[in-house]
């Protein structure tokens, strides 16, 4: 799947709101607020439930990146989650 493709279905879910559960979290970090080089996606069953976290790490900005932006469609696909959450800025990790 092309990255203008994958960004914009995930874009067009986190609009959706909160329609219930499994729930999808997608948080991105970097050493500046610039360049996002790790994606967090946190993957939340059921209310009250502990998250389950896959991480993703990038050389480059991984909100450019197409396989990592791909592949987090594949999870909100297989995961069937109802609502997904995204958090469009950078936060700052040394």
């Amino acid at each position: 799947m092309n990255l203008e493709k994958s960004k914009k279905r995930i874009a067009k879910m986190v609009k959706r709101g909160f329609q219930g559960y499994p729930e999808i979290s997608i948080s991105y970090f970097g050493s500046t607020t610039d360049i996002a080089e790790l994606v967090a996606v946190s993957f939340i069953a059921e209310e009250g439930a502990a998250p389950m976290e896959e991480r993703f790490q990038s050389k480059s900005d991984a909100r450019e990146d197409q396989v990592i932006q791909s592949a987090i469609v594949k999870m909100i696909e297989r995961s069937e989650a109802k609502t997904i959450k995204q958090v469009e800025s950078v936060a700052v990790i040394n």
